[in-house]
């Protein structure tokens, strides 16, 4: 049983880009769409297919390397991380993203910013 499915997905999107794989299968839940979702719109990472209950997301490379340079799960079961509207952190000096949980729903750091809602820190990546 997993106790930390956001890490996981993370870390099988880590090690699918060390191993220079294209494609990485994610099991499915709503938050796990929506942070796929947003690391598509961000230009993260080439496509995002929900199937039956998988989710397989194809990674994105420039040049033979990997454009995702680095993923960090901040908020974890054991210690959860909340921020403000105002205190929303700039990731990599503003060359990276961070992920939100609000109640807005999942959004990155400068959405949540501009609508002025604060959340969850998920994760950062840059």
């Amino acid at each position: 049983m997993l106790t930390d499915p956001i890490a996981d997905m993370l870390t099988r999107i880590r090690n699918a880009h060390l191993a220079l794989h294209k494609e990485v299968n994610v099991p499915s839940s709503k938050m796990k769409v929506s942070l796929a979702t947003i690391l598509k719109q961000e230009g993260y990472v080439e496509d995002v297919v929900v199937n039956e209950g998988m989710i397989t997301i194809t990674l994105k490379y420039l040049e033979g390397r990997p454009v995702i340079s680095g993923l960090k799960r901040v908020s974890t079961p054991g210690r959860r991380v909340y921020v403000g509207a105002s205190d929303i952190p700039r990731v990599q000096n503003g060359l990276g993203i961070c992920i939100l949980s609000t109640s807005s729903g999942v959004l990155d750091g400068m959405t949540a910013h501009e609508k002025k809602v604060g959340g969850e820190l998920l994760c950062e990546i840059w």
